[in-house]
């Protein structure tokens, strides 16, 4: 707490023990504060929650309370939360109550349960409430299960982490929380809690055991023998001393600790030696001394608990692979480095180990022994819980000791840094053990306060079905309102026949009468507003969610990763995606990084052909697939004569030929044989030091081979830097706690490090202070190339050396390679340690400007740097990114790159995957300034090129909102082959604060942008972050008001991702921390294109066509009653028995519908990918509106109309069956009536669907014959079927009756018959066309389930078209053979052959490759040279420069492009630099 920085201390150090005076009464204000924020509630008032989010923490160990955090019965007056978690909704005792209330939130339950209640009344009518409450039973009865069975799988779940074993310290007093005192509600919760656990667990029992298979009985059989084990491990350990913990009563602060015999000790503490004093060390002679001299107090020892029973402050012991279970403040570890290794996969996702470092004050001391720890006394003060996963500030506060146990200091400070902290949910690796102590519990660790951040999506199909809902309500009420004012107006008479018989209304008045009859009304047209729709839709969607995630073609099998849809409500918001958002790097490529190239002493290294470089030969005519073979021959043969000479001079034996990356034999002769000086020769051993010495990088066995150290980094380009280190000769061996051991040809040698400054995305770099074996002291630095260019010493850099790794660096990036600058710099070792000094004492301050003062530090020392170089590393697309781009593209889908990459490396991607073309004008955005506060020039740039490339008039804000409503309307794909590319520098300022400028001036200019971007075929957006991503997606998806996606792998993705319709997250190199907070996860990019064409498109159609099926076959049962009342003065009499009201739903004709919304496909999968034209209609909304909605309804109008007055009027009073009974009575009529109904809906419903299969069929029969079977079984017992008694013979044993059952539904379905079969034949839509095209045949050539973006598919389908092209007659020399045998079933040999010879067409022409020559390295129109031009030209005649930036030239632009002017700009940088330092 802030307090805690005032604290007084008595002569032993001991915060707070002196007095502070007579406490003052609290105020009314403290005392709300108390009980909302002090008592640790997860829901507080924003003011209070803003007051817990700024104020610090401060736990005490072995030390008593301050009198300012105690309460005057000695209690700690704040209260911590429990380290048990609930993940649940309910509990056993409020799931009815809570269950019910949630369920009745929903108008359409709550509207039905005001049904049940009116039928209660016998005034309304209803025969049997009972039996009308049915159907809302069920709904509600399946509802609850559901609900219990996750509920359920959630607790098991929390129980099982809950009971997860720690050893937690015992037998030392924790004064930061109360005693647990468990009172008797919790005691009965907890009862009921496992009262249902049990039940639950032999339900499950019992169904395996008699419906299960016997490997499902043998796979229970083994987990409850592994239960049992764990709970008697759990159970061996624990000892009866829990009674201290749970029962010892509170003491005040001035108490002297409570006096316990027991001789009890840890195995551990029973073998240990004395231990001695040492300086800054946690260990306290003085309360050692004391707790000697005290032989009857309690003893230490470690103890087997529960998570659930670990509180704040304190010590637990976390062993080898078992997981964190509160945020922990590690204090030693088994390593006699002080280091251990976690796996933060629950976290972030990322499967590689991290490092993580002990306090000095404990780990140099090996704290690892329960007296140890009872012989320390330390206080921790931190930050208060914030969900950051990668800040962490505080600091420990100790008495200081020297060797003999004198007091040095008694308020000895060391900063806690993130490295020392170990975060609930990690996993110890690799470490023996490790002992920590909790400073965050519960819902206050780091990881619960991430969860549920994901915010809660509706498809927009879901929120325009409100719309629906309320039409049926207002036409409900109509039939209602028309009902009881016909029937109040006819009853207002008195001579009719209920008076004539004594037979009154209900009503003493008519207007009552008419009220009575609105509400009888009510009930007999419910069924309008469907009562099983919303469960319906949530049983389709699960479903669909099924699928989407048992696709084998979207099974990633290197990672093992299928596609998993996590939120299951919004499948059909996939087919209507119209803006695609995505990032590059891990998303558009493989994120395995390769170290290609690199650039020492102004010399270049290394041969590649990346993929850019294919794009730009592409562009300019080049044969790529022949200029591949060339490189890849070059390459091969230079690998090999440089391999043998690694071979014989590096001495190393972690050379792997299959691991080189970096292809360079000129550098093993400079290097090793000294071709080029020995200048050279110091300059690139001093490159490799480097990048060996600089970095975080930890190593581990490799599983493959035990001689080889895997690199386990942070990041992929670490890896891939300390790698090419290695191949080269100059090894990292092993991390010790404060040095490096390195194999530098053969030979170790152990270097320290003093210092590691971390890099982040606002610094760009990071630093390492090395202390070599000859005692020198170096700054190694890595970083962005414009971040070094700006701190190196002009006296240190010849401007030659700086100006050739610009020009370097510039052709690597036009390459679409990643570059990185590495520099150093030799520290004196006074200024140095004066420096150190000074950052650690920033670094142990908690204030708010820590990382200020840390930021002022960290640049005084990374100055008048020393270049060492450059690298390049490359980023490789993924497999099928370009194929899947295009056909996006053709769906009518427009993608936008947001990357954080330089602008001309996101070019050269573009290009490579088919995002760019070669004819493509590119309109650059990017302020001319640094002035962050002058929008002008960006805001008259983008008028400019809306005026001149699309002749849009944007001089005024009314003209702008103008073109904006026009956008809005416009769906179609830009004609213009121009593409857009932006800056992160312009995008702040279109995004930047409305007090920074006038809030019209941003809102105008956010709106312009977004007109350009609308406009342009692509839009790449360069050097943007992470919440300039998620305000790009939000723009696009309120301004435009269209559906998007966003699709992202790192942890810089998930703003972008949550802000978007729907978030795609790939599981890639970054950790998965993306798929953790995604509404779909993926294994690849290309797999996106079937989630959306596919199963997006397929979710999207058979949801648009079942909500308005549902409404229609409502209305023509509903209606039928309404004519009904025509001919009864709308007294409220049913046409039907009442059965058929409640079955009509759930029974008659449900289960056709959610079939028609889980099975229909208009066409296959393989035909959605080759014709993603497809998709469109989903964009343009054509499968789903209002209007289709409206006409849905008049279809349903007409059809209640022929149900109805067809039977009536040809049977009522005029017909007689075979036995001479006439079929008069209303429920006779009503039995041809539903017949006629259900019978037409069914059908009706089977014709909107595309594609019947005997499932279909099956079902839709067994809907239809189920109305028949239930009026012959209803009406057979007179006892329950009352006057429906014997009402199906009477009707259905009748001939005329089955004849105008069946002219009736001829007569409902011929009008839509008819419009169907004209529209498809005179007016077809795309997809008409395409399934007549499929029934020719014009797609056989393509096997079952082809996909154009899988590599093998699209290989196996060209290698089978060339066999057909050179053998004709290779099938009917098949089928010959075939003929001679007899076989059951086709092989998938020859099922593959025919379906290929049925093709139509067979393209058989073939696209000649353009040979061009290449432009001039040189752009002709530059014929003015700047001294760094003719350097260039220079290092061209000497061969030392062969840059393909030329290709880059040739783009149509409106501003240079920044990588022809890169070079430049970095001089620029260093220039600047250069004038600042010079005196």
């Amino acid at each position: 707490m802030s307090e805690s920085k005032d604290q007084s201390t008595d002569s032993t150090g001991s915060p707070g023990l002196q007095s502070r005076g007579e406490p003052q009464p609290p105020s009314f204000k403290e005392k709300i504060h108390r009980f909302f924020f002090l008592k640790g509630l997860a829901d507080r008032p924003p003011y209070l929650q803003e007051i817990y989010d700024n104020t610090p923490r401060t736990v005490f160990y072995n030390y008593d309370l301050p009198d300012y955090m105690i309460d005057s019965q000695g209690r700690p007056i704040t209260q911590y939360p429990r380290n048990k978690i609930r993940t649940t909704k309910y509990t056993p005792i409020t799931f009815l109550p809570k269950n019910l209330l949630l369920q009745f939130t929903n108008v359409a339950n709550s509207y039905f349960l005001l049904i049940v209640i009116l039928g209660a009344f016998q005034i309304f009518g209803v025969p049997s409430p009972g039996l009308a409450a049915v159907p809302l039973i069920v709904i509600v009865c399946i509802t609850a299960i559901k609900d219990a069975v996750e509920d359920y799988s959630r607790a098991a779940s929390d129980a099982e982490l809950n009971n997860s074993p720690i050893h937690l310290l015992t037998g030392v007093h924790n004064p930061n929380v109360l005693v647990d005192q468990v009172g008797p509600w919790r005691r009965f919760k907890k009862a009921c809690s496992r009262g249902t656990a049990r039940v639950f667990k032999f339900i499950k029992k019992c169904c395996i055991f008699i419906c299960g298979s016997k490997r499902v009985k043998q796979e229970y059989a083994r987990e409850q023998v592994q239960e049992d084990n764990l709970a008697l491990h759990r159970v061996s350990t624990v000892v009866s001393d829990y009674t201290y913990r749970s029962q010892e009563p509170r003491y005040s602060v001035s108490s002297p600790r409570r006096s316990m015999n027991t001789n009890r000790r840890s195995i551990q503490s029973s073998h240990h030696r004395p231990t001695v004093a040492l300086p800054n060390s946690l260990l306290n002679p003085i309360l050692k001394k004391e707790n000697a001299q005290n032989p009857s107090s309690i003893r230490a020892n470690f103890k087997n608990r529960c998570w659930k029973d670990v509180n704040i402050g304190d010590i637990i012991r976390i062993r080898a692979n078992e997981e964190v279970p509160a945020d922990v403040i590690i204090i030693s570890t088994s390593d006699s480095e002080g280091n251990c290794y976690i796996e933060t996969k629950n976290l972030d996702g990322e499967s590689n180990l991290k490092t993580r470092t002990a306090l000095k004050c404990g780990g140099n001391n090996n704290l690892k022994h329960s007296d140890d720890l009872s012989d320390t006394k330390f206080w921790v003060e931190c930050d208060a819980p914030n969900a950051n996963l990668y800040s962490f500030k505080g600091t420990i506060h100790y008495e200081n000791f020297d060797s003999k146990g004198n007091l040095v200091n008694e308020d000895e400070k060391e900063a806690i840094t993130p490295e020392n902290v170990l975060l609930r949910g990690c996993t110890l690796r690799n470490t023996k053990w490790v002992i920590g102590f909790c400073i965050y519990t519960g819902p206050e660790t780091k990881i619960m306060l991430n969860s549920g951040i994901t915010p809660t999506k509706t498809s927009r199909i879901s929120r325009e079905l409100n719309l629906s809902v309320i039409i049926n309500f207002i036409l409900l009420f109509v039939l209602c309102f028309v009902s009881g004012l016909i029937n109040g107006l006819f009853y207002r008479n008195e001579n009719n026949s209920r008076v004539f018989f004594d037979f009154h209304p209900y009503g003493k008045t008519p207007a009552i009468n008419g009220v009575i009859a609105f509400w009888v009304a009510l009930i007999i047209y419910q069924s309008l507003v469907p009562i099983s729709l919303y469960i319906s839709i949530e049983i389709i969607k699960t479903i669909q969610a099924y699928f989407i995630y048992a696709d084998v073609k979207m099974y990633y099998d290197r990672l093992d990763f299928p596609c998993i849809a996590k939120a299951w409500n919004i499948s059909d918001d996939l087919g209507q995606i119209e803006y695609v958002f995505s990032d590059k790097t891990g998303t558009l490529t493989q994120n395995v990084m390769e170290f290609r190239k690199c650039t020492i002493n102004g010399k270049s290294y290394g041969l590649a052909y990346t993929e850019a470089q294919q794009g730009l030969d592409k562009r300019a005519g080049i044969d790529v697939i022949e200029n591949a073979n060339k490189w890849k021959n070059k390459i091969a043969a230079d690998k090999e004569v440089m391999m043998d000479d690694l071979t014989k001079y590096s001495n190393n034996d972690q050379l792997r030929e299959e691991n080189i990356t970096f292809v360079s034999s000129q550098y093993v002769r400079d290097t090793f044989l000294g071709d080029s000086g020995d200048d050279q020769k110091q300059a690139n051993e001093r490159f490799m030091f480097a990048l060996a010495l600089c970095h975080t990088v930890m190593t581990e066995e490799s599983e493959s081979d035990s001689t080889l150290r895997d690199f386990k980094a942070e990041s992929p380009d670490e890896a891939a830097l300390v790698s090419v280190a290695r191949d080269m000769g100059i090894v990292f061996k092993k991390r010790l706690r404060s040095s490096l051991l390195l194999e530098i040809y053969g030979e170790e040698q152990e270097f320290h490090l003093l210092d590691i400054i971390p890099f982040t995305s606002a610094r760009k770099r990071m630093s390492c202070v090395i202390k070599t074996p000859d005692n020198k002291i170096i700054l190694y630095t890595k970083g962005a190339d414009s971040v070094i260019f700006q701190r190196l010493n002009p006296r240190e850099n010849p401007n030659e050396l700086v100006s050739k790794t610009a020009l370097y660096l510039e052709d690597y990036a036009n390459e679409g390679l990643r570059t990185l600058c590495i520099a150093s710099k030799v520290l004196d070792p006074q200024v140095y340690d004066n420096w150190n000094k000074r950052y650690r004492e920033a670094s142990s301050s908690i204030s708010d400007d820590r990382e200020v003062l840390m930021g002022q530090l960290e640049e005084e020392i990374e100055q008048d740097l020393v270049l060492l170089g450059g690298t390049a590393i490359e980023d490789r697309l993924q497999h099928g990114v370009p194929q899947s781009i295009s056909i996006l593209s053709e769906a009518g889908i427009k993608l936008w790159v947001l990357t954080g990459d330089r602008v001309e490396t996101a070019i050269n991607i573009g290009f490579s995957c088919n995002l760019l073309e070669n004819d493509m004008k590119l309109l650059v955005v990017r302020p001319e300034s640094n002035d962050t506060q002058d929008c002008e020039q960006i805001d008259d740039l983008i008028t400019k090129y809306l005026q001149e490339e699309f002749h849009i008039d944007a001089s005024s804000p009314s003209l702008v909102a103008d073109a904006i409503k026009q956008a809005r309307k416009d769906h179609s794909i830009p004609q213009a082959k121009v593409a857009l590319v932006i800056d992160g520098a312009a995008l702040s300022l279109i995004f930047q604060d409305l007090k920074d400028c006038p809030n019209d001036t941003i809102r105008v200019l956010q709106d312009k942008f977004l007109l350009l971007g609308k406009q342009c075929r692509s839009v790449l957006c360069c050097r943007v972050s992470p919440s300039q991503k998620a305000q790009v997606v939000k723009l696009v998806r309120t301004g435009l008001q269209v559906m998007t996606l966003a699709i992202g792998d790192g942890a810089n993705d998930v703003a972008m991702i949550q802000a978007a319709n729907v978030g795609v997250g790939i599981a890639g190199e970054e950790g998965r921390q993306a798929v953790m907070s995604s509404d779909y996860a993926i294994g690849q990019f290309r797999f996106l294109t079937r989630l959306l064409l596919v199963h997006g498109r397929w979710s999207y159609k058979r949801l648009a066509e079942m909500i308005p099926c549902f409404f229609y076959k409502n209305v023509v049962f509903t209606l039928t009653c309404f004519w009904y009342g025509i001919y009864n003065n709308f007294d409220g009499s049913y046409l039907y028995e009442y059965t058929y009201l409640m079955f009509y739903n759930l029974a008659f004709t449900s289960l056709p519908v959610i079939v028609l919304a889980v099975f229909d496909q208009d066409v296959s999968d393989t035909i959605s990918l080759l014709v993603p034209q497809l998709y469109t209609s989903g964009i343009l909304g054509k499968d789903w509106s209002q209007y289709k909605f409206v006409w849905y309804m008049f279809d349903g109008l007409y059809q209640s109309v022929i149900s109805f007055f067809f039977p009536y009027l040809l049977f009522y009073l005029a017909f007689q069956n075979p036995q001479g009974m006439t079929i008069d009575h209303r429920f006779y009529m009503g039995v041809v009536a539903a017949c006629i109904a259900v019978t037409a809906c069914d059908i009706y419903v089977l014709m909107q669907q595309y594609r019947w299969d005997w499932l279909s069929v099956l079902i839709d029969c067994i809907s239809i014959l189920l109305v028949y079977f239930w009026t012959g079984v209803w009406s057979v017992n007179a006892t329950y079927s009352g006057e429906f008694y014997r009402a199906g013979a009477q009707t259905l044993g009748t001939l005329g009756v089955w004849c105008c059952i069946f002219i009736g539904v001829i007569g409902c379905l011929l009008p839509r018959f008819t419009f169907d079969f004209f529209t498809s034949n005179f007016k077809p839509a795309d997809v008409d066309i395409i399934r007549e095209r499929v029934r020719q045949g014009a797609y056989d050539d393509y096997p079952l389930g082809y996909d154009p973006t899988d590599a093998e598919d699209v290989e196996r389908h060209r290698l089978l078209t060339e066999i057909i092209n050179k053998d004709p007659q290779l099938f009917e020399k098949m089928e010959n053979e075939y003929k001679e045998e007899e076989h059951d079933k086709e092989t998938p040999l020859e099922r593959t052959f025919k379906s290929i010879k049925r093709r139509t067409t067979i393209s058989r022409s073939k696209k000649g490759t353009a040979q061009r020559l290449r432009r001039d390295t040189i752009n002709d129109q530059f014929q003015k040279h700047i001294p760094l031009d003719e350097l260039r030209q220079q290092m061209i005649k000497e061969g030392e420069y062969t840059s393909a930036r030329y290709s880059l030239d040739r783009i149509n632009t409106t501003h240079e492009i920044p990588g022809v002017t890169q070079a430049d700009t970095l001089l620029k940088y260093h220039t600047r630099n250069s004038v600042a330092l010079n005196p």
